[in-house]
């Protein structure tokens, strides 16, 4: 079911319009498929490079589509109802770009941006590690001076997209304690850089989740985002535009499990009428409506925030603990409406629900969120 949006602007209508028309055409047909086999997609990110939807919150000026978040979120939440992975990768590549495009100096930006930005090469990020989830600060793997550059060495863990990505945004240590961590920019290529296997996940198949290895691997300076040492403030200050993303995903993850259960509703009959006209589950899928809602109105309101300058740090973990709560519920409840045959792989809605729990976990596990959602009311 197509949502109807208040959106600010004509064009940004006809935005929402093309993406449905690219969803339905270029995602929708294949997922299954895709998923099930565990197959990587490619040509699906050039397609949507094409249509510049992977760098639509971005100045125009270097490459992006010049759209507020709000408008952003909105065509995020548009792919995800198709297809959750997707979504979720175009959500990093814009996480990944957000270090250049914010801390960078004019030069950097002039030789990188507009490739990353132009719709043909797409970003990774790589702040964590096997020990160093939540706990950010942590992060041991490290960049040490060497010949007017650096030498990295160490893992990076759960990165999306990992070896399949065009650049990579890595975090590795420099000094001591949460001021002593650089951001750097990694091409895909770079000597001494090597990936794991994927990992083998619970949903999200489609699109790889890797390690990464750097055994003295050579980085020129001149691929340093900031200063030394500013790594974590950089790491910190993504990760809030981040969880809106994935507040977006698991909206229109959510919003498709809504769907899929309603129409069964509507075509499922016991005891002399359409299931959905039995109290039990209509008001069920109530519930359901109110949840996917309620999200999509936080995860909204925070964007306007970013979009008009204000502080949205709090609201962000809001929308993000929210919107992922209510997709784990309501993937949950469309596999109930299904019965039994929610339980088989016969219908998606048993995908959504396995794909909903990682939601809950990146970019923050939503305890993480409670946390910074408690200490901005304590300040």
């Amino acid at each position: 079911m197509a949502v109807d949006r208040l959106l600010p602007t004509d064009e940004a209508h006809e935005l929402i319009q093309l993406t449905r028309d690219i969803a339905d055409k270029a995602l929708a047909p294949i997922v299954d498929e895709h998923e099930r086999s565990e197959s990587y997609p490619s040509g699906v990110f050039a397609t949507l490079g094409e249509a510049g939807l992977l760098s639509l919150p971005y100045p125009q000026e270097w490459g992006g589509g010049g759209q507020p978040y709000e408008v952003y979120l909105q065509v995020l939440e548009e792919i995800a109802a198709r297809w959750a992975a997707v979504a979720v990768a175009v959500s990093v590549h814009s996480l990944a770009c957000h270090p250049l495009m914010v801390f960078g100096t004019e030069e950097q930006q002039r030789r990188w941006l507009p490739e990353m930005l132009g719709g043909t090469t797409i970003g990774a990020y790589s702040l964590s590690e096997p020990q160093a989830g939540s706990d950010a600060a942590a992060v041991a793997c490290r960049a040490v001076p060497a010949d007017g550059g650096y030498r990295l060495n160490g893992t990076k863990a759960w990165i999306t997209h990992g070896g399949v990505a065009d650049f990579y945004n890595v975090f590795a240590r420099t000094g001591e304690g949460s001021r002593g961590i650089s951001c750097f920019l990694v091409p895909k290529d770079l000597e001494g850089l090597s990936f794991g296997k994927p990992e083998e996940k619970m949903g999200l198949h489609a699109v790889p989740t890797t390690t990464a290895h750097y055994d003295d691997a050579y980085l020129s300076a001149e691929r340093r985002i900031g200063a030394e040492g500013q790594g974590l403030q950089i790491a910190l200050s993504a990760l809030d535009s981040g969880r809106l993303g994935i507040a977006a995903v698991a909206t229109g993850l959510a919003q498709a499990a809504l769907d899929e259960a309603v129409a069964y509703a509507k075509e499922r009959s016991t005891f002399g009428k359409k299931i959905i006209d039995h109290q039990g589950l209509g008001f069920l899928l109530a519930d359901m409506a109110a949840a996917v809602d309620s999200a999509r109105a936080t995860y909204l309101d925070a964007a306007r925030r970013r979009d008009a300058g204000l502080p949205y740090s709090r609201q962000a973990s809001v929308a993000k603990l929210v919107a992922t709560d209510a997709a784990m519920k309501v993937t949950t409840d469309a596999v109930q409406v299904f019965g039994g045959y929610g339980y088989t792989r016969d219908f998606r809605v048993e995908r959504y629900m396995r794909e909903a729990k990682i939601t809950q976990i990146f970019e923050g596990t939503n305890q993480i969120q409670r946390l910074v959602i408690s200490r901005s009311l304590a300040k």
